[in-house]
């Protein structure tokens, strides 16, 4: 949820691990953008994160290293769809 919004993001990954995770439990799966107080960017490295807050959580997937460019937006809350951000994924299917 973003404070400025009242929906919530659906994220199609391309990434395997990720692909993999949800073929084997079979259903979505809740996550975010690890963003700690104070900071301005999301969290990429699994050994960062470890030191961090390894304590306060019970698994930490260590997928490598994360490309920093940001995923594709699009808004769907209305009957045409709005591009938000350009980035990782095709806009094709809504222009």
């Amino acid at each position: 949820m973003n404070k400025k919004r009242k929906t919530i993001g659906i994220r199609l990954p391309n990434n395997p691990i990720a692909r993999d995770l949800l073929a084997g439990i079979g259903e979505p799966l809740l996550s975010t953008s690890l963003i700690l107080p104070d900071e301005d960017f999301a969290q990429s490295s699994a050994d960062e994160i470890e030191s961090l807050i390894g304590q306060q959580v019970d698994l930490i997937i260590n997928g490598g290293y994360l490309s920093e460019k940001p995923t594709t937006a699009v808004d769907l809350t209305e009957s045409t769809p709005n591009i938000i951000r350009v980035g990782m994924g095709s806009t094709i299917p809504f222009e």
